[in-house]
């Protein structure tokens, strides 16, 4: 599965923003999407479902570092599952540190807002391309800088997110993939 580094999709709720961001990245990635079942439900659950063990350690880590400093954790949550199921999605629900910002039918903007850095991840389903199954998928973040503290922790932060990002992509990929043949089996 190829994941390509690209630029914010224009349709994007964030690119439609007045804000400059101090940062963006976006990664892209195919999807087969049989009957285009998909929705931005689908791939706003699939985010948090999908992610490799390796990612939630470096999560963990990160965590218990910057608790140190008054920064916001996704804090200990007993039963992922359980809230996983009952997430709808919707705008002002929180699913760890991800705050629900925004959703229309393609995309879901979630983030969160502290002290030291503002950011946003946009989890965008583009068109099916005419004649195949096919729908890019694209990740953006976006990140803005409330003081020098968010310029310094973002240093560290910066060349894994650049790993973590695709990662967390082909785990959506597959995720929804695995779906769409659940979909089909059900006809």
């Amino acid at each position: 599965m190829k994941i390509i580094k690209t630029t914010l999709p224009y349709q994007s709720l964030l690119n439609n923003s007045e804000k400059k961001y101090d940062y963006i990245d976006s990664f892209q990635g195919a999807i087969n999407v049989i009957d285009n079942k998909f929705t931005s439900t689908d791939i706003g659950k699939a985010f948090f479902s999908s992610g490799p063990q390796w990612v939630s350690k470096l999560f963990s880590l990160r965590n218990k570092i910057v608790s140190v400093f008054g920064l916001k954790t996704s804090g200990e949550n007993t039963n992922r599952e359980k809230q996983l199921q009952n997430f709808k999605c919707e705008p002002g629900e929180q699913m760890g540190l991800f705050k629900v910002f925004a959703k229309n039918e393609n995309e879901v903007i979630l983030g969160e807002d502290d002290k030291h850095l503002n950011f946003r991840v946009s989890l965008f389903l583009g068109p099916q391309i005419s004649g195949t199954t096919i729908k890019h998928t694209t990740v953006s973040t976006t990140v803005e800088f409330n003081n020098w503290f968010g310029r310094l922790y973002f240093i560290p932060v910066r060349p894994f997110h650049k790993l973590i990002v695709p990662t967390m992509l082909k785990g959506i990929i597959k995720e929804m993939e695995k779906k769409n043949g659940q979909h089909n089996v059900a006809k």
